[in-house]
């Protein structure tokens, strides 16, 4: 403890987490973008029904340690920032159409950046500078008027407003857990993958080691680490500024747990030979992608998270904004892989 900062211990324990969440998209096949367009088009909702099971043992297990007093979900932000539904809503649908523009959402982009392609690599740093651009640069005065982040006034998220109405905490999640579960493993395509079934379940345990982690250093630092969990809008954008001037800017979880999913990746696609460079051939293809990665940087900071910071991560804290955020960010996903099918099948009649 006394031999390394804080700082590197918060990035160790967001590297473990970020490999994991890397190896399961490349050994796994875990991937949102992916898992639409499989079930919508190609009618095979196995990597769909893979969220279910990311989803419930990520609850349980998060849930189950923070009731056992391991993790303190009260103070990570997504419990000490007051949800706005607005901002969820409206982040998501942005954040979801854009990640159809640009083919992934920012973790599948660091997945296949890993995996050696380098279009990818124009995707992350677009998100990264236009998310920051909304953080903290010239557009931050305009997201707070519009989305202002307030700090909670008191207990909020789906456990605290469901037992004002009587409802016990533990209950309710594992409820919702055991349904998340019960959908995804009730699909029989799914269960004769159980490799599959596994880095799902190796996924939602990433999730919670991140919470666990962060927790027991916020402790040990009396503060000074952030309880979190992995997500891949804003973390990208610190992990660039951590890289241009790593004297100025801490190393902290959001640069391991970046650096751990490339990590994985990179690992998963040697092991079963899909690593190789890949570069983009059609300039209009490019186009799409970089203002699909603007729009992602742009709602994901608006939205507080993307497809795993909220979706995941978020849900597995039991905020609001966890569900709330995912469904808009699948509404606005659906709508822009409607518009590219209708723009291709225009384009070929």
């Amino acid at each position: 403890m006394d031999e390394l900062p804080y700082g590197v211990l918060a990035a160790l324990v967001g590297l473990a987490g970020g490999i994991v969440l890397g190896l399961s998209a490349r050994l796994g096949d875990f991937c949102t973008l992916g898992a639409l367009e499989s079930a919508v088009y190609g009618k095979d909702s196995r990597r769909l029904r893979l969220w279910g099971v990311v989803l419930g043992v990520a609850i349980l297990t998060t849930q189950g340690l923070a009731m056992a007093g391991w993790i303190e979900l009260e103070n990570s932000f997504h419990h000490t920032i007051q949800w706005n539904p607005l901002a969820s809503i409206i982040g998501g649908l942005v954040f979801g159409y854009g990640m159809a523009m640009a083919g992934n959402c920012g973790f599948g982009a660091l997945v296949r950046f890993g995996s050696g392609d380098l279009r990818s690599l124009v995707v992350v740093v677009v998100m990264a500078i236009v998310g920051f651009i909304v953080l903290s640069g010239p557009l931050a005065p305009l997201r707070v008027l519009l989305f202002p982040q307030p700090e909670a006034t008191g207990p909020q998220g789906i456990l605290h407003d469901l037992g004002l109405l009587g409802v016990p905490a533990a209950v309710t999640a594992a409820l919702v857990g055991l349904a998340a579960l019960a959908w995804g493993l009730g699909h029989a395509p799914l269960r004769a993958r159980p490799g599959m079934i596994a880095w799902g379940v190796a996924a939602g345990l990433a999730i919670t080691w991140c919470f666990f982690g962060t927790s027991w250093l916020y402790d040990q630092s009396l503060g000074a680490v952030q309880i979190e969990g992995p997500s891949f809008t804003a973390p990208v954008g610190r992990t660039l500024i951590f890289l241009m001037t790593a004297t100025a800017g801490g190393i902290t979880f959001s640069v391991g747990s970046v650096v751990g999913v490339m990590a994985g990746a990179l690992i998963g696609s040697m092991i079963r030979g899909l690593f190789k460079w890949e570069a983009c051939e059609d300039p209009r293809e490019l186009g799409r992608q970089v203002g699909g990665a603007a729009l992602m940087g742009a709602g994901g900071v608006v939205a507080m998270g993307c497809t795993i910071g909220q979706g995941i991560t978020a849900f597995a804290a039991m905020a609001w904004s966890g569900p709330v955020t995912l469904a808009a960010i699948i509404v606005g996903a659906a709508f822009g892989l409607r518009h590219l099918i209708g723009g291709f099948q225009k384009a070929v009649d």
